[in-house]
């Protein structure tokens, strides 16, 4: 009998999609490169017009109270960004998607679920920016190290309620129905130690034909949630048992909590810096009237340098994502011993992610491993654990 090759494996997989599919899939991907550039000038390009005219400085000298004039600055800002970049998002996160047939959903109801978003984050972003405005003023030489605080507690109360409050409204949320799924799921939960309650299906063919599956919340709000398009994509209970257990590890190792405080770690860095930078900023987007970065009316500057920052800073979030996830995969593999059922999960993504990208390409632009070396991975596994393969 001939021993088990995972390199040979490997390329079996990757060769179960055309040279078009993989052609296509790496079209995508370098498109979602350029997108983080052009995402961020045309951010960069909204502030620019908006300090420009003046709008908010008009707007604060209108409004004296401080609490309020900070409250009417960011409802201001939000709208006003939101519709100059409303044809580069109708462009990037609907037109695009469809182009490569990743969606299949209609504008209207896209542009609904959009404004949706947007009120969602107007209240979000005046809650917490009133937070960050009034310890500006509080506290003006070290106003950054307590917003990093409240970010942090920011970040874990939106964790906890996105599950609750916020995804309901987008998609219908049901339990596993009855049959060979669930107890395929109920059991590989058992196993690993995860609760079992609460692993639901939900219709994200309603925005995206993509092959997902996630885990969100915190504490009792944590589910694990897998999109229809699984099943109509032919998934099996290898590839369930896959893919539910990637997701249980995120959720058994922890991963929503930590990445809320590292990313509340990286809000004190990011604050930090714009503190610095906010004067040179506006120098260079040309704002006037401002009067300092405790001045709301400078927002559109911060929100400039947060998102300058957030680009430069892409290849370490990214990193550290795709360490959570390599993590999750080697969790499936020790709980629900499919390696064959992960790989075929894989070979799905590769329509949005392309599997072979250079290791530079990786480490800058991917926040999951490469679908080629995540099966590699899974081969390996499997030929090292050939007696618990299925199992």
């Amino acid at each position: 009998m001939a021993q088990f090759d995972p390199d040979t494996a490997t390329a079996a997989y990757l060769a179960t999609l055309s040279p078009q599919q993989h052609a296509t899939a790496i079209a995508y991907t370098h498109g979602d490169h350029w997108l983080l550039l052009w995402g961020w000038l045309v951010t960069i390009a909204a502030a620019w017009l908006i300090v420009r005219f003046g709008l908010l400085t008009a707007l604060r000298d209108r409004v004296r109270r401080p609490n309020l004039a900070v409250l009417a600055c960011v409802i201001a800002y939000i709208a006003l960004d939101w519709l100059i970049e409303l044809p580069w998002s109708i462009y990037a996160s609907w037109g695009r998607e469809r182009s490569y047939g990743l969606s299949s959903q209609p504008f209207t109801g896209w542009f609904g679920e959009n404004i949706m978003s947007l009120l969602i984050s107007m209240v979000m972003f005046s809650l917490l920016l009133l937070a960050i405005y009034a310890l500006m003023r509080r506290a003006p030489r070290r106003w950054w190290i307590w917003s990093g605080a409240v970010s942090a507690v920011a970040i874990i109360v939106l964790v906890v309620l996105s599950p609750v409050l916020i995804e309901p409204l987008f998609n219908s949320y049901t339990p596993a129905p009855a049959g060979k799924v669930r107890d395929t799921v109920v059991a590989l939960a058992k196993d690993a130690g995860v609760p079992s309650d609460k692993i639901l299906i939900y219709n994200g063919s309603k925005q995206s034909n993509r092959y997902t599956a996630n885990v969100s919340g915190l504490f009792g709000s944590a589910r694990i949630a897998m999109s229809d398009t699984m099943f109509q994509q032919g998934a099996d209970l290898a590839e369930v048992r896959g893919v539910v257990g990637h997701e249980m590890g995120h959720y058994k190792r922890g991963h929503i909590f930590w990445s809320a405080m590292i990313l509340s770690l990286l809000a004190v860095l990011a604050f930090w810096a714009a503190d610095r930078l906010f004067p040179a900023a506006c120098a260079w987007l040309g704002a006037t009237g401002i009067r300092g970065i405790a001045d709301p009316a400078g927002l559109p500057v911060l929100m400039a340098i947060v998102a300058t920052l957030g680009l430069i800073g892409t290849p370490l979030t990214n990193t550290l994502t795709r360490l959570q996830e390599a993590d999750a995969d080697r969790f499936s593999l020790e709980h629900a011993h499919e390696p064959d059922g992960l790989a075929k999960a894989l070979v799905k993504t590769v329509a949005y992610r392309a599997s072979s990208p250079s290791r530079l390409e990786e480490i800058i632009f991917y926040d999951h491993p490469s679908v080629e070396r995540r099966i590699h991975r899974a081969m390996v596994w499997k030929a090292d654990h050939a007696a618990l393969v299925g199992k």
